[in-house]
């Protein structure tokens, strides 16, 4: 399985951009939101499950796209089925550690 992934440092808060490979350059939508998910925002690296896992316990917050990203951070205890939002069916996923 592999993700794309995009790092950014700031003021000390690690910041996770991943999502399913397949779903880059699509735009998802329903009657609220579009969302574009490019791979400039998404896709600075493609990486396995060992380094997404490693990410995703390592970063502040994470803004997740796709079934396989967001099965994964929920598997690792990241985030929760409340918290997961479909569009166009198509599960999204913002978290915030504290």
């Amino acid at each position: 399985m592999l993700f794309a992934s995009k790092l950014i440092t700031s003021s000390g808060n690690i910041i996770l951009n991943i999502c399913d490979t397949d779903l880059l350059d699509k735009t998802i939508k329903d009657e609220k939101t579009e969302i574009k998910i490019s791979s400039n925002y998404y896709n600075e690296k493609t990486i396995d499950e060992v380094e997404a896992e490693y990410l995703l316990q390592k970063c502040t917050s994470a803004n997740m796209v796709g079934e396989q990203t967001i099965s994964l951070s929920l598997k690792l205890g990241i985030g929760s089925e409340k918290g997961i939002r479909q569009i166009d069916g198509i599960p999204f996923l913002i978290i915030f550690k504290t």
